[in-house]
């Protein structure tokens, strides 16, 4: 590309940065339904938005569509669709390892195996998690939760943990008891819980 268009392209990000444009799509009914809370989620001008549209970036660096992406410190890897069914078998059409000095592409079989290796893994993780912390003891609570309250209390754990950090006296855990983060409240599960964990580290 020559100077005068590379020097165009900058200018025109800079021209267009900070103005809307509209968009238009026709899909199929069912396919809109599912989708446009979808595109609103991708769409959104905060940090909402900005969680959901980096949360599918390795889409546009797949190949095919990811049915699961595992991610490592150092390692990587992806499961690849559309899943096929042989008789009353699913299996993925492949699936690539990335890691420190191995880049591979998976068959179907491979990259089957491993997909369940890595559930039974995950679950095996979360089984260990739920009883270290103890979690059997707390008693059931709703899904849903208040998003507000959770989120206004996870910042304030966090700025606390934050300030401890600055001044050296944060926790090893890497997390700070502010002691006012949780309520008794059943909207508030997930901040429960986090006080549950942190008890027993």
């Amino acid at each position: 590309m020559s100077i005068f268009l590379r020097a165009m392209d900058r200018l025109a990000d800079f021209i267009w940065t900070g103005r809307k444009v509209t968009l238009r799509f026709s899909a199929e009914y069912r396919t809109a339904c599912y989708a446009v809370p979808l595109i609103n989620k991708l769409l959104a001008e905060d940090e909402d938005g900005d969680a959901y549209r980096t949360a599918i970036v390795v889409w546009h660096r797949a190949e095919r569509p990811p049915l699961d992406i595992f991610q490592g410190h150092t390692s990587f890897c992806r499961i690849d669709g559309p899943l096929q069914w042989a008789d009353d078998t699913p299996l993925p059409l492949g699936g690539l390892i990335l890691s420190p000095g191995v880049t591979a592409h998976l068959n179907p079989f491979e990259a089957g195996a491993l997909r369940d290796h890595m559930q039974q893994a995950i679950e095996d993780a979360i089984v260990v998690w739920v009883r270290e912390h103890d979690l059997y003891s707390l008693p059931p609570v709703p899904e849903q939760f208040d998003r507000r309250k959770a989120d206004r209390k996870a910042k304030a754990m966090i700025a606390a943990w934050a300030a401890e950090q600055e001044a050296g006296s944060a926790p090893e855990s890497g997390r700070a008891d502010t002691g006012e983060c949780c309520s008794d409240e059943a909207t508030d599960a997930p901040c429960t819980g986090g006080r549950k964990g942190s008890d027993n580290d």
